[in-house]
């Protein structure tokens, strides 16, 4: 391989290398199951996929005839109409560049996308093949590098800063790494605080990835991909709140409103590392350093609370239930009450080096 290894003995790998092997041990066993096929408008659970469309549900119809929905019907069209200029031409668009042929038309973006979801899972191909691409505003950076479509080589490790997600996924060719592990860090912020501990030189060979807070598509399909090719463990760092546990989960298990194309985004063998509510005991985290749960906090934990792959995560489960019982959140900033390279330097290493993850 082209990188050289800067970081800890190899001793220091044993427990992910352990890891590593009971993950892939379990997709060797058939625990990976082929997702189900369906319609947008029902989803169910299985813990091997996520969230997914199921075989038999409702559907909704939309007439030409009808007052209702006489509009939205104009709208498909429209669109299709543009999909089929794109697929026959071999040319891309994003669905921002859709937006504004007739932002009057349209009215908001919310509009493009919900069709171009619709139009997608009604004809059960991905958005590539449609020919309409995502912008990317994710970043990545450590030991990986790639071939983009276009023939450009991308070295991910010999780059000062991080490299934005492509907005080409499939096109990626020539993937090359020697990781032995993929964090996935839910804010920018946390993200640019570990680039400049030049954390994936000190923890090298590793990955880093952010999505800036709710990911986007782009970046769910990297962490897929990378998953799909070189099995590396994935963990993700979020805050210890519920809107963080909620980006985990969207890695980890999709979302709704994209369950039609589960098999292509989750990735179930992630963990969490942190931040854990139980952490914030453990490190005596000062109450002034603590946020107190809003009324839409509790709201946000009791509906996860109640999501069926949190019955399949009892220790997820009990995580929640501190953070329900204590009242309170913290940020991953916090950890810089202790020192303010605290997070890089001790809590990373030694949660990667004893196993301290959910």
């Amino acid at each position: 391989m082209a990188f050289a290894p800067m970081g800890p003995e190899a001793s220091f790998f044993e427990v992910l290398d352990q890891h590593r092997a009971s993950l892939v041990a379990a997709l060797t066993g058939g625990s990976e199951k082929s997702p189900q096929e369906g319609t947008r408008s029902a989803s169910g659970f299985e813990d091997a996929v996520g969230l997914q469309m199921v075989s038999h549900c409702s559907t909704r119809k939309i007439r030409s005839d009808s007052p209702r929905s006489a509009q939205n019907f104009a709208l498909i069209l429209k669109i299709l109409s543009m999909i089929y200029k794109l697929v026959q031409s071999n040319s891309y668009a994003t669905k921002r560049d859709i937006y504004y042929t007739n932002s009057q038309l349209f009215g908001n973006q919310t509009v493009v996308d919900n069709i171009i979801n619709d139009i997608s899972c009604m004809l059960k191909v991905s958005r590539r093949s449609l020919h309409i691409l995502s912008t990317s505003k994710g970043l990545i950076a450590g030991n990986l590098s790639y071939m983009e479509e276009d023939g450009r080589r991308v070295n991910c490790s010999g780059c000062l800063t991080a490299v934005a997600v492509p907005s080409n996924i499939q096109g990626l060719r020539n993937l090359i790494t020697d990781a032995k592990f993929l964090l996935i860090v839910e804010k920018d912020a946390t993200f640019q605080r570990l680039l400049d501990d030049n954390f994936c030189s000190k923890m090298s060979p590793c990955i880093m990835v952010t999505g800036k807070g709710v990911p986007d598509l782009n970046t769910r399909l990297l962490v897929r991909k990378l998953w799909d090719l070189f099995h590396i463990p994935p963990f993700t760092l979020v805050d210890a709140d519920p809107h963080g546990i909620e980006i985990m989960c969207i890695y980890k298990y999709g979302s709704l409103s994209m369950s039609f194309e589960a098999h292509n985004l989750t990735v179930p063998a992630i963990r969490w590392l942190g931040l854990l509510p139980s952490d914030i005991k453990r490190l005596n985290i000062p109450k002034n350093s603590l946020i107190p749960l809003t009324k839409r906090d509790q709201m946000k934990l009791d509906s996860l609370l109640k999501r069926p792959y949190i019955t399949c995560q009892p220790f997820w489960r009990k995580e929640m239930e501190i953070m329900a019982d204590s009242k309170v959140k913290a940020e991953i900033q916090a950890l810089t009450f202790l020192s303010s390279d605290y997070l890089s330097r001790v809590y990373l290493p030694n949660k990667l080096k004893c196993g301290g993850w959910i």
